[in-house]
């Protein structure tokens, strides 16, 4: 008789570092699995891929056994770290923070397309440049008329900010100015009171 399913969960575990300690045990622990033989199978599995961030799906069964299968990284842990950058871009594509090569977009691309939905590494490299795009990491060869066409715009917009700036410090200078040409109400009732 076949065992019955009474969970899945998704976890995204850094490879070979699985511990029993949360995240792990405050999400496998109610659902009962034994956490030490998960950690231990988990980190013999991947040890292989130390240093990548390991997307594991673990499906519990109604007699508190568990099977899991691993996943391949995810696509911004590989972008992350194809442009050895810590983060993507806080603006999306609207601010480029990196820069990587067709190869590098290839390599992912191939590495990920078992978990993609593509045919061919061809379209997986269009999904991944996709993400890539919206981490504000740009693809040589691909996006070069787009960066030129950003770092003019990011020029224009620091001459407006700089213009800006200057306004504004004469705008604050008049106004000290001004400000210095007109008494303070109550100074003047205040020093009538010290005469008296």
């Amino acid at each position: 008789m076949a065992k019955e399913i009474t969970r899945r969960i998704k976890l995204q575990i850094e490879a070979g570092k699985a511990t029993p300690a949360p995240p792990v045990g405050t999400v496998l622990g109610p659902a009962g699995v034994n956490l030490q033989e998960f950690c231990t199978k988990f980190n013999e599995a991947t040890r292989d891929k130390m240093g990548d961030v390991v997307p594991c799906e673990i499906t519990v069964y109604d007699d508190r056994s568990f099977d899991f299968v691993l996943k391949t990284p995810p696509a911004g842990f590989l972008l992350k770290k194809a442009a050895k950058i810590q983060k993507g871009s806080t603006k999306g594509a609207n601010l480029i923070v990196a820069t990587i090569t067709q190869d590098d977009l290839r390599k992912i691309a191939a590495s990920k397309l078992p978990d993609l939905n593509a045919y061919d590494v061809e379209a997986a490299m269009k999904q991944i440049e996709g993400t890539a795009r919206n981490m504000g990491i740009a693809v040589k060869g691909l996006n070069d008329a787009e960066l030129e066409e950003q770092a003019a715009e990011a020029r224009k917009e620091e001459a407006e900010m700089a213009k800006r700036d200057a306004e504004l410090a004469e705008m604050e200078a008049e106004v000290k100015e001004f400000n210095a040409d007109v008494p303070v109400v109550g100074e003047e009732e205040d020093s009538q009171e010290e005469e008296n």
